[in-house]
């Protein structure tokens, strides 16, 4: 009898064992598999950390502060509706980003003048009431502005052309 006991319980020993032998298994390849994990997550974010920035690059993101030119004199503009004389005035500032390039645009300042007037003497007087038709003509004012650039230096220097006085009468 003492036979069949010692048969009974050796026999679950070695299946509890086995279980407990199976955990420690997982256990283990799930640790190796975080600090696999996280070994090469710092690997990789450490090594593109290392790659050094060229100065352009970190230049090329970086927006330059921006460049406020009044043109002056106010552009002035008369229109004939209805058999009346009718006016715009218009002073205009132009947004650059570089000086430099802003200085060079200058020495092109009477074709830019002459290409604004002649487009806001080309404009219908009902259009120009509408803030939709102000805003096309600032477009085109632009448009122009940026021509006369590209034709003139070789590249685009006015961001933007403001109107900071617009005056119909």
């Amino acid at each position: 009898m003492a036979k069949s006991d010692d048969a009974a319980t050796a026999a679950p020993a070695p299946a509890g064992k086995g279980k407990l032998k199976l955990i420690l298994l997982i256990v283990l390849a799930l640790f190796l598999a975080i600090g696999l994990s996280v070994g090469a997550t710092w690997y990789f974010m450490h090594s593109a950390q290392s790659k050094p920035v060229s100065v352009v690059e970190a230049n090329s993101n970086v927006k330059q502060p921006a460049i406020f030119e009044q043109m002056l004199p106010a552009f002035v503009a008369n229109f004939n509706q209805n058999g009346r004389q009718r006016y715009l005035q218009v002073s205009i500032t132009l947004l650059a980003r570089n000086q430099a390039d802003l200085d060079a645009l200058k020495v092109h300042m009477p074709v830019i003048r002459n290409n604004l007037v002649m487009l806001f003497s080309a404009q219908s007087f009902d259009s120009l009431i509408t803030p939709v038709g102000q805003e096309m003509l600032r477009q085109k004012a632009t448009a122009s502005v940026q021509e006369v650039a590209q034709k003139e230096i070789g590249k685009v220097v006015v961001e933007q052309l403001l109107f900071t006085n617009f005056v119909l009468q």
